[in-house]
């Protein structure tokens, strides 16, 4: 037998029966995987030690209750999707133990994430929300409250409390979830994150993530191994996520073996140091002491743990699906299985009498729930959000909460200061040091500011008036472009400095961080973390705006479409560096078009700032409002040191964010303008250097840095200034089929009122750029003539 202390030895004689006894069983475990003696030690002490002690009864109820729970449903509302968790029902004990095991050691809040599999039943026996309030989204109350918004009822989220059987209580958080069944996981990582660094220290044990995946889903879809590799990386670090695979062995219709590359669906796991344990889901004594297990090895380690609970699906994907068809031989079996809780109650031998009043008075309840769910006039809500959230408001624009953003010269210069200095005996690379220098003489007001200054003057201002500031994305400490670098590396020993952490005593927390390899997750997360840090000014870089598309399920479903969907609002700020530059078709353009596409009920705001200053007020502006709302930024690339984008520090003090940027030369000159051009971006100061050569006096160039809500008014009150000009032009340089174009055209007809309206463009293409810098250039040299023309 293999001794405990040296768990490695190989196996001989009468320790291979005893081997296959703790390890071949209903419940087995992957863990000679990890490079850790000390953890796989740990492991086989728990598996090679007695069982702990069970409350049977206790199971045997929940059991009977979840199992009642569908089958009522079944009954009372045939035909209805619901996603049923029969075959499966160990995972409410399972729940019910990992809960119980975390509350022992220091638990108070847990964000659940999940499909829709098993999710009503986990929000009536988990979350502890009420049966009548499940049930009323099945009466579908009030159709006319959530017409063109709102969604079906096993993909909304819920909070409430567990109470433990020794009396402690635990928050649960069930994340509001789309079809796209993977796409919550970072999501729920990211508000644990921001739970977390709320609580402060030791709050890795009073805020846990619990992650319940499909088997199908968990192998096949890649932003389980993205939000896998987050676990260890600094920044989105929380001590350790529990997933649970609630494997039924099947993908809607589709077989195992047409599912897996590998044995297990848990396979991609195996790249972290973790333990994977797999139990069968009909022995419910092996399914509560694994969640025992799981959440032990969690709390000893802090590092994620995976707990495969094996089982089936009784019927088909959504219950109006006949899975005879095309498992013919699976189902043939599942038709002879009996309720998980009858073949427990006989392993355990419980009393029949017993079991049968339980029921009746189990589905008496049900009853009850559902005569009441029928007599509400409206859906209830099935969650309650934090008190942080009392003061913001999102719904539609309203011009009074608008806020001053700029601030006096005495502060900018004392922010200045802060943002360019360093400790005495930091190594600082020659050409930072350079840019620190050019800061300080840009704060003193004797150069124009950049993008990259105008951005840190504008975090240095929230950090120290309180407002805590996040930024991650790949490169993003640094600055892609070179523009940044919020965190300064000693060239001698790589030890870091950043002056915004050290901007005064008792500033808010400034943090910065390279992200993975990764769109789709890291943007999932800082979501996730502005849902539960909404004072926060929360945003994410990609490295080319281009690069978002790897996260397109996330902003479809989530930020776009959040608030009208589950009424949650968040305040995340998207920077997507955009201009056509000749870089090529990946590293031109953030798809202007597809944001505007989702654009609708002042649900997002598309903002392309044309100036430092601008970009100035624009952050400001989203921290300081109460308006919560996501605020995709198209960001420059050449112009981030372009003299003509560069602004005077006086205009961070004396001006606001302008919606419209008007033309105060050809103000001046009104009378004589013959043609207005619109454009948004870098191509703006191209035809204001194209009039300048031409000695252009008739025309106007306005630059529309708020693109939505569209500025109506502000447009109007622009274009009202040239009364002679009746050429009124929207120059964009993106394909016809791409950029502003198809959104502001129609909408700068309305406010042109009768006056000739064309656009100037690339012709329509299916690619957003060339590849050749020559060609590109032809093409820009011949929009901007045109523009002219």
């Amino acid at each position: 037998m293999r001794p405990l202390d040296h768990p490695d030895l190989p196996l001989s004689g009468a320790g291979v029966e005893q081997a296959q006894r703790w390890y071949c069983g209903t419940l087995a475990v992957e863990f000679m995987q990890m490079p850790d003696p000390a953890k796989r030690r740990w492991v086989a002490e728990r598996m090679e030690g007695e069982a702990p002690a069970l409350d049977r009864s206790f199971i045997l109820e929940r059991l009977l209750r979840a199992e009642v729970f569908e089958q009522f449903l079944q009954q009372r509302y045939l035909g209805n999707k619901r996603f049923s968790m029969e075959g499966v029902t160990a995972l409410v004990p399972l729940l019910d133990e990992v809960i119980e095991t975390a509350a022992e050691r220091g638990l108070q809040q847990m964000v659940l994430a999940l499909s829709h599999r098993g999710r009503l039943n986990v929000m009536v026996h988990t979350v502890g929300k009420a049966p009548r309030d499940v049930f009323a989204g099945f009466e579908d109350h009030d159709p006319k409250s959530t017409l063109g918004g709102g969604d079906v009822k096993y993909h909304l989220g819920a909070t409430g409390k567990y109470r433990t059987r020794n009396g402690r209580e635990v928050d649960i958080h069930l994340v509001s979830n789309p079809s796209h069944l993977e796409a919550v996981d970072p999501v729920a990582i990211g508000r644990i994150k921001a739970k977390q660094r709320r609580m402060g220290p030791g709050s890795e044990a009073r805020a846990m993530p619990v992650i319940l995946h499909g088997d199908a889903a968990f192998a096949g879809q890649g932003i389980v191994a993205e939000t896998l590799n987050l676990s260890t990386i600094p920044g989105f670090e929380v001590g350790g996520t529990l997933h649970v695979v609630v494997n039924n062995l099947i993908g809607f219709t589709t077989s195992f073996k047409v599912l897996h590359s590998s044995r297990y669906a848990t396979d991609v796991a195996k790249r972290l140091s973790i333990p994977i344990f797999h139990v069968n889901g009909e022995d419910p004594d092996a399914v509560v002491r694994a969640a025992r297990l799981a959440a032990e090895y969690r709390d000893a380690f802090r590092t994620d743990v995976v707990l495969d609970l094996i089982g089936y699906r009784r019927h088909g994907h959504s219950e109006v699906d006949d899975p005879t068809i095309t498992q013919p031989r699976l189902y043939a079996l599942i038709k002879d299985v009996p309720p998980l809780w009858q073949s427990y109650a006989r392993t355990i031998g419980a009393e029949p009498a017993a079991l049968a009043a339980l029921q009746s008075t189990v589905h008496e309840e049900l009853s009850t729930a559902q005569k009441e769910a029928g007599e509400l006039t409206k859906i209830p809500v099935l969650r309650k959000l934090p008190g942080y959230w009392d003061k913001y408001r999102g719904g539609p624009y309203d011009p009074s909460l608008e806020v001053p953003t700029g601030l006096a010269a005495e502060r900018l210069h004392e922010l200045a200061v802060g943002l360019t200095r360093f400790p005495d005996g930091f190594h600082i690379h020659p050409k930072v040091k350079k840019l620190l220098e050019q800061r300080a003489e840009m704060g003193r007001g004797e150069k124009p500011l950049d993008y990259g200054f105008a951005e840190a003057l504008a975090f240095g201002s929230l950090v120290t008036a309180g407002i805590p500031v996040r930024l991650s994305g790949q490169d993003s400490r640094r600055g892609t472009f070179n523009h940044r670098h919020s965190v300064l590396i000693d060239i001698a020993d790589e030890s870091e400095f950043a002056p915004l952490q050290n901007m005064a005593p008792d500033q808010a927390m400034f943090e910065s961080y390279d992200s993975i390899l990764s769109e789709a997750a890291v943007l999932g997360f800082e979501y996730g973390y502005s849902r539960d840090y909404p004072e926060a000014l929360v945003l994410w870089e990609a490295q080319f705006g281009d690069f978002a598309n790897g996260a397109e399920i996330i902003i479809d479903q989530f930020l776009a479409a959040a608030e009208d969907k589950w009424s949650l609002l968040s305040g995340l700020v998207m920077l997507l560096p955009h201009g056509y530059e000749g870089q090529g078709p990946e590293h031109s353009s953030a798809r202007i078009e597809r944001y505007l596409q989702l654009a609708a009920e002042d649900n997002i705001q598309v903002c392309q700032p044309s100036s430092a200053s601008q970009y100035f007020h624009l952050l400001r502006r989203q921290a300081l409002r109460v308006w919560r709302k996501p605020l995709i930024v198209f960001t420059p690339k050449s112009m981030l040191r372009h003299p003509d984008a560069m602004s005077p520090l006086a205009e961070l003090s004396t001006n606001n964010f302008a919606s419209v940027v008007p033309d105060p030369g050809a103000a001046a000159n009104a009378k004589e303008v013959r043609r207005v051009l619109f454009c948004s971006g870098k191509i703006g100061h191209e035809l204001k250097a194209e009039r300048a050569r031409r000695g252009d006096r008739s025309t106007a160039v306005l630059f529309l840095d708020q693109i939505y809500p569209f500025p109506e008014r502000d447009l109007a009150a622009e274009l009202a200034k040239y009364p002679q000009a009746h050429d009124v032009v929207w120059v964009q340089e993106e394909p016809a089929n791409m950029g502003a174009l198809f959104f502001v055209l129609p909408r700068l007809e309305q406010v042109a009122r009768g006056r000739g309206v064309r656009s100037i463009k690339r012709s329509a293409s299916a690619s957003p750029a060339t590849g050749s810098p020559k060609a590109h250039a032809m093409e820009q040299r011949a929009v901007i003539q045109l523009a002219f023309a």
